[in-house]
């Protein structure tokens, strides 16, 4: 179907629409559900499914052969072709600032992936998880990438709104936090003032641990991008801080240590994997495009950004 086809419009079309969707999470050469089967779950007649079947092979989408007694099969499919009949559009991801190498090869191998998937792909950039998810809980995104210890969290506080479509694994998001501490401060000195963003889940939750059971410290607002003021000033004496996004940018007044055990240990492995969620709705769409993303080619793409052998494409 090159542009419009007002075969689509028609109640038939809509039913080769919604079957459009499932058939996504249907391999070739495997049996197809009944034509009842389908009918009981479109709410509409045989006829009408038979009718939006042909749509389908008609537009490109799909090939069946019947097999007599084994049932019909699903001889070939196009995700794309399928994906754009469905009518569900653009996929828009809300990921971190590309402040990182990291986040610039996560960016492009996820772009890599869901183009090889069939999926039309885009994606913004919004500082802050909860910022993020609460985009996607307003339906101004599809999906948002943050860490799987995050997503964790959000996923619970939003059970029946938010679902995890995906895991991609170690060292995905970030490759290691650790304390950041002004010259001449000491993460002992009572009183001490901690730099924390709420509006990163992971930078207030590890923080929060790893100054557990402390009740002098004094808690300062800020961002990555006034972390090197707040420190130069004086208006803050340390930190707990991706170092993916400081490494050779806050200057020689700033010592950076390593994070606890007893943080490290319970954290460490959901904190640096990233992870993507949507809303539950469309739950179907998103399984189809789960079972079809190559999660390896977004790693491997991701580390050849980071050893330079990959210019990043996003």
């Amino acid at each position: 179907m090159n542009g419009f086809d007002d075969r689509f419009l028609t109640r038939n079309g809509l039913a080769a629409r919604q079957l459009a969707v499932l058939l996504m999470g249907h391999e070739p050469d495997t049996r197809l559900p009944r034509v009842k089967d389908f009918a009981q779950e479109l709410g509409c007649g045989n006829g009408t499914v038979q009718a939006a079947l042909r749509l389908l092979e008609e537009a490109g989408g799909i090939s069946t052969a019947a097999r007599g007694h084994l049932g019909t099969f699903l001889v070939r499919s196009d995700r794309a072709i399928l994906w754009r009949l469905s009518g569900l559009g653009t996929l828009l991801a809300a990921m971190p600032l590309p402040y990182s190498r990291r986040y610039e090869g996560l960016a492009t191998g996820l772009r890599a992936a869901f183009e090889e998937a069939g999926t039309p792909f885009a994606i913004t950039f919004m500082r802050g998880a909860g910022d993020r998810t609460a985009a996607l809980l307003e339906g101004k995104v599809d999906l948002v990438v943050l860490s799987r210890l995050a997503a964790d969290g959000l996923v619970e506080q939003h059970k029946d709104q938010l679902a995890l479509v995906a895991d991609l694994g170690p060292a995905t998001y970030v490759g290691a936090h650790g304390f950041l501490v002004r010259e001449g401060a000491s993460l002992d000195s009572p009183g001490l003032r901690v730099a924390v963003d709420h509006a990163s889940e992971d930078q207030r939750m590890l923080a929060e641990r790893a100054f557990a059971g402390r009740s002098d410290i004094q808690w300062v607002e800020s961002s990555y991008m006034q972390l090197r003021d707040l420190f130069a000033q004086n208006q803050a004496d340390a930190t707990v801080w991706n170092l993916d996004e400081v490494q050779g940018r806050l200057g020689m007044e700033v010592d950076v240590l390593p994070l606890g055990d007893e943080v490290t240990r319970d954290l460490a492995l959901r904190n640096s994997s990233a992870a993507i969620i949507s809303r539950t709705e469309g739950a179907k769409a998103l399984s189809a495009v789960r079972d079809a993303l190559d999660l390896s080619q977004v790693a491997q793409l991701q580390s050849e950004v980071l050893r330079g052998e990959r210019v990043p494409s996003y």
